[in-house]
């Protein structure tokens, strides 16, 4: 019974990482072709448009990206030749700096975001089949119940009782 459910959850997350795969391959051409933007700066320019400040310290940055130090160096140093981003000292830590998005940055965002979300609902629909739809959904539900889990079991006592 086990060695079964292991090789359905085997399947399952390789349909679902050449699911993605292809999924966002599409995805960053429509995002190209329309905003000139790649997949990364948006995510970028998504992250620090919803962060305080909107500024994030790089290290932040690349854990919310799962983006290796040099890769974020990299990315960052691209879009700030491109007035997307701007970067400046931190002054909580004197070692870091920050990304900061600027108002070319938001404007690109803008510009971007209602076109991605069509597009990702459109190749949600036209480009995965019916087994490919039923795996990523299984995906996510798991995936949902193990967040809920996680948050109920990382709230405190005092949270609860404050909510009644």
């Amino acid at each position: 019974m086990t060695e079964s459910l292991d090789a359905e959850r085997a399947a399952c997350w390789r349909a679902y990482i050449e699911s993605s795969q292809r999924l966002f391959t599409r995805l960053e051409d429509d995002l190209r072709a329309d905003s000139e933007l790649s997949f990364a700066d948006y995510h970028v320019l998504v992250l620090l448009s919803e962060a305080p400040g909107q500024r994030l310290r790089m290290g932040e940055l690349a854990d919310r990206l799962v983006f290796s130090p040099s890769r974020l160096t990299y990315q960052i140093t691209t879009m700030q030749k491109r007035g997307l981003v701007a970067r400046e000292s931190c002054p909580a830590d004197r070692r870091g700096s920050e990304a900061v998005l600027t108002a070319a940055g938001l404007l690109a965002l803008r510009e971007a975001a209602p076109h991605h979300s069509r597009s990702v609902r459109a190749h949600l629909i036209d480009d995965l089949d019916d087994a490919e739809v039923a795996c990523l959904t299984r995906v996510f539900e798991r995936l949902g119940r193990r967040l809920r889990a996680d948050r109920t079991a990382s709230s405190t006592p005092a949270d609860n009782q404050g909510a009644l």
